[in-house]
């Protein structure tokens, strides 16, 4: 139940649950895909505090959660009716670019095992770390039966990504599951290590020519097979009557599609499997110090915007391919840069909030999950996100020049070290990869603690000697320009010009020295007024009037004196949301005309007590 008021919340806010098409969810997202997304607001969604961002990219309503998506998921799963494996349906006239729909395809096809998959490669490393420390043997039985475990994954590639290729494309997953199972079947393998034996005898389909490989490990052809078979099976079901579709549509599939793999779309995709890893090999040696300072400087660009899956399939081609690949240790650089830029933040800051929030976000990390800290720490302040990109880049020229590879997958983190240990054992190309992330995590920490956090009015400490012309924040949260508040009234500065705050917690305090002028009934606003005049009014929420005072709570009364920090008010904050009503407060000078100008003085975050406003006098 912890989950399911945030999960209420996701599903009014992307439309319902009748404006969902599919839903997955990787490490840190939960991936939508929408009717129409003109329906879903993203800007309310984000001013829950349960949701870290949101992103719309490759044909995507992004989510942005955290560590614990899967529970969220499960939530909007169970509040929604979906069933975990219903075929993703189709959206009829929808227009998306070949790119959003490639990135759209993959993140679908690699998502719902990605976790598995990263064990797996993990796994992978540290048994490479036991066997050069001298911890197993490879002929021990202990190294045999993790071995099998972290290479099953890989090795039954294409039964697995045969069930999510089938699902993804609208047919029954278990039919393409089949098809997979036809290309690492015992005897296939067989029959390609006997056609690489010297004068081994031609085998044939039907008098047609078939040409073996081993699809162990492979990524393309089953992909490829199950979009064909999925187009055959959509074709039957709407040719055949309704007796008959169940066993012969199957039948249709299996019996064509498989075949037709052999013969054509295997050694097509093994060619194109092979062209693009030899491709990127090449560019790679052109300047592998280049390449690596381009990925560390734009991974995290391509995380924000969900971009980077379109590499993901890359990094695996080239592992199925080449046996390893260089993309991945550049792209550890990129994670440790965010990292050190969030332990630079940490480090520099007094706001405990902040510092809370920047010690979490280190310690995932570097276990590969950087949203936390780019959306969370590194990116509302500018400086340590760039920062980060500019480490990651210098040690991604490190690795690159380093020559350092990874021998099984994974996602850049702490047991990437150990996935870059070379089958013959530990050499230059390790240290490389080494140098390159500590360099990227020092630098910039050390950046950001030199000039990561300039002195602002939203991170300075208040003193108690405040000019009687400012007036302080009296909640912390996100600062928003009056003109973008969702009521015309406030937005038209009828009332006073002023900010508005989409608060972070449930507090309003005295943002001066003066005293409480009036309370509305329904303790949703409250008016003061400063020693040296200033009025202000205090509106939490948008349209809460219609609330009845129900979520409110007033700590002061009319005519009592107060102090900047004395508690004014409490409100629940998910009551008011569950309501279906929005938080932005607008902070109102009433008497504005008495004024020369009312200057916002606070960044985009703002504390409580920290200056927020400055009135200049006539």
């Amino acid at each position: 139940m912890e989950y399911q008021a945030l999960a209420k919340d996701i599903l009014g806010h992307v439309g319902g649950k009748e404006n969902i098409v599919s839903l997955v969810h990787c490490a840190t997202r939960l991936r939508f895909k929408l009717k129409d997304a003109q329906h879903a607001d993203a800007e309310g969604l984000k001013k829950n505090p349960g949701v870290i961002m949101v992103v719309e990219s490759g044909g995507q309503f992004q989510v942005v959660i955290g560590n614990h998506v899967h529970d969220v998921w499960q939530a909007v799963c169970q509040e929604a009716g979906l069933a975990d494996d219903a075929p993703a349906a189709e959206i009829k006239g929808e227009k998306t670019s070949l790119g959003g729909q490639l990135i759209d395809i993959v993140s679908g096809i690699f998502t719902p095992f990605i976790g598995v998959l990263a064990a797996s490669g993990i796994l992978k490393g540290i048994l490479a770390l036991a066997v050069v420390c001298g911890w197993l043997t490879t002929d021990s039985g202990t190294y045999k039966i993790w071995f099998a475990t972290s290479d099953a994954l890989f090795f039954f590639f294409p039964l697995v990504l045969g069930y999510t290729a089938g699902k993804k494309f609208g047919g029954n997953p278990f039919i393409t599951m089949v098809i997979g199972g036809a290309l690492v079947h015992p005897t296939m393998i067989q029959a390609f290590e006997a056609s690489q034996q010297a004068g081994a005898a031609a085998n044939a389909f039907l008098a047609i020519p078939v040409t073996w490989f081993n699809y162990s490990s492979s990524v393309i052809p089953i992909i490829l097979a199950a979009w064909v078979s999925c187009w055959l099976e959509k074709q039957g079901n709407k040719c055949l009557p309704s007796a008959m579709k169940n066993f012969f549509a199957p039948l249709i599939c299996l019996g064509l599609t498989v075949p037709l793999t052999f013969l054509v779309i295997g050694p097509v995709a093994t060619w194109l499997s092979q062209m693009l890893a030899n491709s990127y090999q090449w560019i790679y040696v052109l300047a592998p110090w280049l390449a690596g300072a381009a990925m560390g400087a734009v991974w995290q660009v391509c995380v924000i915007f969900g971009l980077h899956w379109g590499l993901v399939p890359l990094m695996i081609n080239n592992l199925a391919v080449l046996g390893h690949d260089s993309m991945l240790p550049m792209l550890l650089p990129a994670v440790m840069g965010q990292v050190g830029a969030a332990s630079g933040v940490f480090l520099r800051t007094r706001d405990t909030r902040l510092k809370m929030l920047a010690g979490s976000s280190v310690t995932a990390g570097i276990f590969g999950i950087t949203e936390p800290a780019v959306y969370g720490v590194n990116l509302p302040l500018r400086r340590p996100f760039i920062f980060g990109c500019v480490a990651g880049a210098v040690g991604g020229a490190i690795v690159g020049f380093a020559d350092t590879h990874v021998y099984s997958f994974g996602f850049g983190n702490i047991f990437t070290i150990a996935q870059m240990i070379p089958p013959g054992g530990v050499d230059a190309t390790l240290w490389g990869g080494i140098a390159g992330m500590v360099v990227a995590l020092v630098l910039s920490c050390v950046l950001t603690l030199i000039a990561g956090m300039p002195a602002s009015p939203a991170t300075a400490p208040v003193t108690a000697n405040v000019d009687e012309g400012t007036v302080l924040s009296p909640m912390r949260g996100t600062v928003l320009a009056l003109d973008q508040v969702p009521d015309a009234t406030f937005a038209s500065g009828l009332l006073g010009q002023g900010a508005a705050i989409i608060p972070a917690d449930n507090k309003v305090i005295a943002p001066f020295a003066g005293e409480v002028a009036s309370i509305f009934a329904t303790k949703h606003a409250i008016g003061l007024l400063s020693d040296s005049g200033i009025e202000v009014l205090i509106h939490v929420g948008i349209d809460t009037v219609k609330l009845d005072g129900k979520p409110f709570t007033a700590h002061v009364k009319v005519g009592d004196k107060i102090q900047p920090g004395d508690l004014l008010l409490e409100f629940d904050r998910q009551a008011i949301l569950d309501a279906g009503y929005d938080l932005a407060t607008p902070i109102i000078i009433s008497n504005s005309d008495d004024y020369r100008a009312v200057e916002t003085v606070a960044a985009t975050a703002v504390e409580a007590g920290a200056p927020l406003l400055c009135v200049s006098h006539q």
